[in-house]
């Protein structure tokens, strides 16, 4: 959408970012908070790769710019939140805010406290993420807890990754006579053009969005009845069942279920985890918008 001519943007121009393990979403709102345009770039989490992270920022920002109608050197004069995935790391927290940003400021934050300020429109609460990886997170009367966010494939069950990366392990027993029969063998195939270690052969390298490319294929398999993916989708969302029972006890008043399997995970959650379950209010890079928004007010005294 454009914004029209420029002197009818008012400023201050907000920009929220929000950087997963598969893609990067940037928002740019003026003063008022209406959306002026929206851009995507690729995976922007550090930990998976520093320089392609910042790409992929850099690449979303001037896609939102140019559907606003504004030129790439309007970086300069942005109010920047930037929720990114990795960054409850102290390392990767650190190695990001020593970048030379092209903005006027930028606020750093992880991409859990974006996605829970989004989904609660700027106010406490908490999410369950499942994406290409998992987590939990609650923020009550100013204290942070999080669960999980291990990163893959360290941990993230439940999550997209993880999932690709069990079903793979599945799939390769059975190829071995090791392990139970499963149509994802089959599926895989079809997928993948591979079988066997070739499987091996084709992952070797590659990053947690490639893995979480094939839990579509674990989800359909476990429709159909199939007893391996069945167990992987079971294991997995007793996990988050877990998650949310702990984030339960922290007092917070409002749960929400986000990412992108959330919606294809909600019918294999217990119905005690379901039922107090509420829909999130925005999406994660909105959170970013009113984290950059609070933090600017909190510099500048408003």
């Amino acid at each position: 959408m454009a914004a029209g001519p420029d002197k009818a943007i008012k400023r201050p121009l907000y920009l929220g970012v929000d950087g997963g393990g598969s893609k990067c979403r940037a928002i740019l709102v003026d003063a008022d908070l209406q959306l002026l345009g929206s851009g995507l770039g690729g995976p922007a989490n550090p930990l998976h790769g520093f320089e392609q992270t910042l790409n992929s920022i850099i690449c979303a920002t001037d896609a939102a710019l140019a559907e606003a109608g504004l030129q790439p050197q309007a970086k300069s004069e942005l109010i920047s939140g930037l929720g990114l995935a990795g960054v409850n790391l102290p390392s990767l927290y650190q190695q990001v805010k020593n970048w030379s940003h092209p903005f006027a400021q930028l606020f750093l934050t992880t991409d859990l406290h974006i996605a829970s300020l989004g989904a609660h429109r700027g106010e406490e609460g908490s999410v369950i993420v499942a994406g290409t990886g998992s987590c939990g997170y609650a923020q009550v009367n100013g204290q942070t807890t999080i669960l999980g966010a291990h990163g893959f494939p360290f941990g993230d069950q439940g999550s997209g990754a993880w999932m690709g990366l069990e079903a793979i392990k599945v799939v390769l027993l059975a190829s071995d006579g090791l392990g139970p029969s499963t149509c994802l063998t089959q599926m895989f195939a079809e997928q993948l053009g591979v079988e066997g270690v070739m499987i091996v052969d084709k992952f070797a390298g590659a990053g947690s969005s490639e893995y979480a490319q094939l839990s579509a294929l674990v989800l359909r398999a476990a429709e159909a009845g199939d007893a391996v993916a069945l167990s992987i989708v079971k294991e997995g969302t007793a996990y988050l069942d877990a998650i949310a029972e702990k984030l339960w006890q922290t007092g917070v008043k409002r749960l929400s279920l986000i990412g992108g399997l959330g919606q294809a995970l909600r019918s294999w959650l217990a119905p005690a985890t379901l039922a107090r379950l509420s829909e999130p209010l925005m999406q994660p890079e909105w959170g970013a918008v009113y984290f950059a928004q609070q933090e600017h007010g909190n510099i500048s005294g408003t």
